[in-house]
């Protein structure tokens, strides 16, 4: 499979199925506005980066010093996107809290950086990528185009999220879709697990 392919689908299905950082853009949008949870999406666009620090630092040196535990860690990094496929596919709806509270800018900024930089589905995501795509043919000049993108996809899709569900129809009409979207990124997460699975043996 090419290579930036994979890293596509599974950053962009990633991203799309919803979750904690969903509920949280949608949540501010709807109640706060459109400024605020753009905002939040800015948060969690930042918070990415603190995943792909670690992990590009990690598995540095896990190259370096450790190289036959690369592959182990490619098997279990396969191994997540199939079980976070079934995740996806078998996630319940996400119910929004509709209590009305202030906050700000800084605060929604704040409440998006640290809801995804503390997830530890993100940090498994990231590495999960990162673990098959460290190869002696990309350096790190690719390697940061990648970590871009990943940073810059939250960006794009959690920006639309908070444009179109601050207009409380289109939040609902998402809301009421969520299991078969859930359901379908679940099915295509799996399948690119076994894929990597294989190729990886």
């Amino acid at each position: 499979m090419n290579e930036i392919i994979m890293v596509s689908l599974v950053t962009v299905l990633a991203v799309i199925s919803p979750g904690a950082d969903f509920a949280l853009v949608t949540r501010n949008s709807y109640l706060y506005g459109r400024n605020l949870g753009l905002y939040t999406a800015y948060g969690i666009a930042c918070g990415v980066w603190v995943h792909i620090s670690y992990s590009l630092i990690g598995l540095t040196f896990l190259q370096q010093y450790l190289p036959s535990l690369i592959h182990l860690i490619q098997y279990l990094g396969a191994s997540y996107l199939i079980y976070i496929g079934y995740k996806t596919f078998a996630q319940p709806p996400v119910n929004l809290d509709v209590k009305s509270l202030e906050t700000t800018h800084w605060q929604a900024f704040k409440q998006g950086f640290f809801t995804n930089s503390l997830n530890p589905k993100t940090t498994l995501f990231v590495m999960s990528i990162f673990v098959q795509i460290m190869t002696p043919e990309n350096n790190s000049v690719k390697l940061f185009a990648y970590s871009v993108f990943m940073s810059g996809t939250h960006l794009l899709w959690f920006a639309l999220i908070a444009l179109f569900c601050s207009t409380p129809m289109i939040r609902n009409k998402i809301l009421a879709k969520q299991i078969r979207i859930n359901q379908s990124i679940g099915v295509v997460l799996a399948g690119l697990g076994l894929s990597l699975l294989f190729t990886t043996f």
